[in-house]
């Protein structure tokens, strides 16, 4: 009962602000930073924000950092400097619709959609002969597993998968259980109307959400090329996540991809490990990248 009512606070404020004309915050002085440090490309002439930093001298590796919903690059914020050291290219998109990339509107935003956006990045950063490694959280989990499956099935070609970590990421339908909001959302209900046509900065389109519904028809798909590639797996995991509650989730996980290791974090740790404890989300990372 009391998380409903939270819910309810958190949808009428940006209403209310709407009404009442407020605009939206300014940018912290970290966000700012982090916007005048990326650039910009273009995916079927709409701006996309991305990150691309050169690190590590001697190395050729290559990972790209896929945030989840409803956020964007800055989620990796704390462990970038760290990955830097280790490899020689660390980039991350903002998502179609997300951060600092443009919010077309209306527009039917989908998990194919966004996994073409980083196909399009690759091409447009000239890594398409590159072996890169992906870390992905969340929403990003699912837009991986798309990536992995074009990837096992030459569809495209633009991208070709070193490694994978997924973290805290609804893949599997049956264990995946949204928040209050994202429901209302995802099944357009009368609030979900309400809410795209007046939050006017939070861009909460009725397709962006809908990604809940994607994995449940793209089941299949999706889980099915997570189960049988041979491209090493590794999965880092909050157990203090609502959304993909432990144990359900990472054992079913560890039932389905047995090619797959695990990391599983101190209790404490929820449904953003990467900020919630960066030095194991780091560590595990570096274990498993020095695995193989």
């Amino acid at each position: 009962m009391r998380e409903w009512w939270i819910h309810v606070g958190l949808i009428c404020i940006p209403l209310v602000a709407v009404y009442l004309h407020i605009p939206p915050p300014q940018l912290s002085p970290a966000l700012q930073k982090w916007h005048s440090a990326g650039q910009v490309f273009y995916f079927r002439g709409r701006k996309v924000f991305y990150r691309d930093s050169y690190g590590a001298l001697g190395s050729s590796d290559v990972v790209i950092l896929l945030h989840g919903f409803p956020t964007s690059s800055y989620d990796w914020n704390k462990i970038w400097e760290p990955l830097t050291q280790r490899f020689h290219r660390v980039v991350a998109p903002d998502f179609l619709g997300f951060g600092f990339s443009e919010k077309p509107r209306p527009h039917k935003y989908s998990i194919f959609e966004q996994a073409s956006v980083v196909e399009a990045l690759v091409v447009h950063l000239g890594l398409i002969n590159q072996r890169v490694n992906v870390v992905s959280h969340d929403y990003g989990d699912t837009v991986a597993l798309e990536l992995l499956y074009r990837s096992e099935q030459n569809r495209t070609g633009h991208l070709t998968l070193n490694s994978l970590c997924l973290s805290n990421g609804g893949i599997f339908p049956e264990t995946h259980y949204p928040r209050l909001l994202q429901t209302l959302l995802k099944d357009s209900s009368f609030l979900a109307p309400v809410l795209t046509r007046l939050t006017n900065y939070m861009m909460f389109q009725k397709g962006i959400l809908r990604y809940i519904n994607q994995r449940l028809k793209h089941r299949e798909r999706w889980v099915g090329a997570l189960t049988s590639t041979l491209v090493p797996l590794h999965m880092i995991y909050g157990p203090l996540d609502p959304v993909n509650p432990h144990p359900q989730f990472i054992r079913l996980y560890q039932q389905l991809v047995q090619r797959s290791t695990v990391t599983i974090l101190d209790e404490h740790i929820s449904h953003y490990p990467q900020l919630e404890d960066p030095t194991g989300f780091l560590n595990a990372y570096f274990n498993f990248i020095h695995s193989f």
